[in-house]
């Protein structure tokens, strides 16, 4: 076999062996390898650094993905040390759960399902109205007979958005599996041209399905609420002046108000 140990650099090329690898190493000045039916033997120091580089690697993609989540350590801390509103529900009850719920036509029903109802009853809804489907799909929606929809308890309305929803995806007229690559502005705009969705829907469905981070359901009981509860807005203008400081990540905020909302109750969001 033949090495070739590159000068003042801690890269080493094998050559003629079945695997190629390159191994790094900051203080070794030379290395012995051993090719044996297609393994190398590998010097301690070059293993050390390896491993070394692969954690830092790893570690960096960790920290990445964790910004992907509205709820991650650095905004966390930037918005309870920046507002005192977040700081006391932090200390009372911790950081909110990253909800999420995967992008798709089940999530937007339940969502639909969801609207001025409580969570409790629209679970309830949701479960019969699976349990009725062999496949939860706006084809198999679409078959359902309104005696159908009024035993799994769904309102003549909302009977009338999951049909409209199904109808949109079945022509076209929407592609939820496209709607990540959009902006916020044109994924609302897609997603309120259905009958039935309105910017609540919409903004649960932002939040919970593309983690979008600076959205805020004016229109959510919860969040208003708490925020009358929680600070001296008490007016609707009042409320959005005040959601205008917690800025650009104000679904982290969202979610600290659900939070305090939820645990004050006892309850848990499906």
């Amino acid at each position: 076999m033949q090495m070739t140990l590159l000068k003042d650099c801690s890269f080493l090329t094998i050559h003629r062996v079945q695997r190629t690898l390159f191994i790094c190493s900051s203080k070794c000045r030379r290395a012995k390898h051993l090719a044996q039916r297609g393994n190398l033997t590998i010097h301690k120091e070059h293993t050390i650094a390896t491993n070394i580089l692969n954690y830092k690697t790893n570690n960096r993609r960790m920290k990445k993905k964790s910004l992907m989540n509205i709820v991650n350590p650095k905004h966390i801390k930037q918005l309870t040390n920046a507002h005192s509103i977040f700081a006391l529900i932090n200390e009372k009850y911790g950081t909110p759960p990253n909800w999420t719920r995967p992008q798709g036509f089940i999530s937007l029903s339940k969502i639909i399902l969801e609207q001025q109802v409580s969570l409790a009853s629209a679970n309830a809804h949701f479960l019969k109205l699976n349990s009725y489907l062999d496949d939860f799909t706006p084809y198999n929606m679409l078959k359902l007979t309104d005696e159908e929809m009024r035993n799994c308890q769904i309102s003549r309305q909302k009977t009338k958005y999951l049909r409209a929803l199904s109808t949109a995806i079945i022509s076209g007229a929407i592609d939820l599996e496209q709607l990540p690559k959009l902006n916020e502005t044109e994924i609302r705009k897609q997603l309120t041209s259905i009958k039935g969705i309105g910017d609540w829907t919409a903004d649960v469905y932002l939040m919970f399905c593309i983690q979008s981070k600076d959205i805020f359901p004016i229109g959510d009981i919860a969040v208003v609420n708490t925020i009358k509860e929680l600070s001296d807005a008490k007016t609707k203008e009042e409320i959005l002046l005040l959601a205008e400081k917690w800025k650009p990540i104000r679904s982290l905020a969202v979610y600290f108000l659900w939070h305090y909302y939820l645990n004050n109750r006892n309850r848990t969001l499906e």
